[in-house]
């Protein structure tokens, strides 16, 4: 592959959405950087990503304070200027309403709508003087419908997804492409499957849940659309999706 004067921060590169995304870039000679809660976590997909030639920096990074993103923003702009920013971060918790203490209810949002606002807000502040660049935010169903017991995730992620609306309305015009993408299905994860399998279902059919290589592709799409067509708010679901 060959190497570009370019980085992509993802803030939240967990082991599936997160991971998949950094191997596309890094694929397409990107050098990227990622940061999540235990940086530790991410040796083995850095190992990975370099024996596939690609260039990749895993870091620990607390998405809730703004000098954590700072740093973590600074220093992927110093190895080389930030093309792409994306907002990875979950926060998927299920209480009910009695049992949704104040501080889940603060901490979720703290992760998933505080934290996207200073992550964009930074990226913001980088590729605004060269007028261009990419901001995603990952969101959920429940970005746009608050479900039984998932009064602190759905708040966080209408709120995220309010953040990136009035972030796309006001930096579009200036160059800088945002979007929000909502996953309105499962992930083909080891959790999500043994989530299924305690609920009764032991055979998956194909391609009912979402492979996470076929959402980072999404991204990469996305990153690559010409400014005279660019795409604010998308959903991907599987085809058997119920909707």
């Amino acid at each position: 592959m060959e190497a570009r004067n370019a980085s992509v921060a993802i803030v939240g590169a967990g082991d599936f959405i997160g991971a998949a995304i950094a191997r596309r870039f890094a694929a397409e000679g990107y050098a990227v950087h990622g940061g999540r809660r235990q940086g530790d976590k991410l040796a083995d997909l850095a190992a990975e990503i370099a024996a596939t030639g690609g260039r990749f920096t895993g870091h620990t990074l607390d998405a809730r304070t703004e000098e954590g993103i700072t740093a973590f923003l600074d220093t992927a702009e110093a190895d080389a200027p930030l093309e792409a920013v994306i907002f990875n971060v979950g926060a998927n918790v299920n209480f009910p309403l009695l049992e949704t203490t104040e501080r889940v209810f603060r901490k979720v949002w703290e992760m998933a709508c505080y934290g996207g606002f200073l992550a964009g807000r930074e990226a913001a502040r980088r590729m605004l003087p060269r007028g261009q660049g990419s901001i995603f935010f990952t969101g959920a169903t429940a970005s746009v419908r608050g479900g039984k017991g998932y009064a602190a995730f759905a708040s966080a992620k209408a709120g995220l997804r309010a953040t990136a609306q009035a972030m796309a309305r006001e930096l579009g015009p200036q160059g800088i492409h945002v979007a929000h993408l909502i996953i309105d299905s499962g992930v083909d994860t080891a959790w999500v499957r043994g989530m299924m399998a305690s609920r009764g279902v032991e055979e998956v059919p194909p391609d009912t849940l979402m492979d996470p290589a076929s959402i980072a592709e999404t991204y990469w799409q996305l990153h690559r659309q010409p400014r005279d067509a660019w795409t604010h708010e998308l959903d991907l679901r599987p085809f058997g999706e119920s909707w």
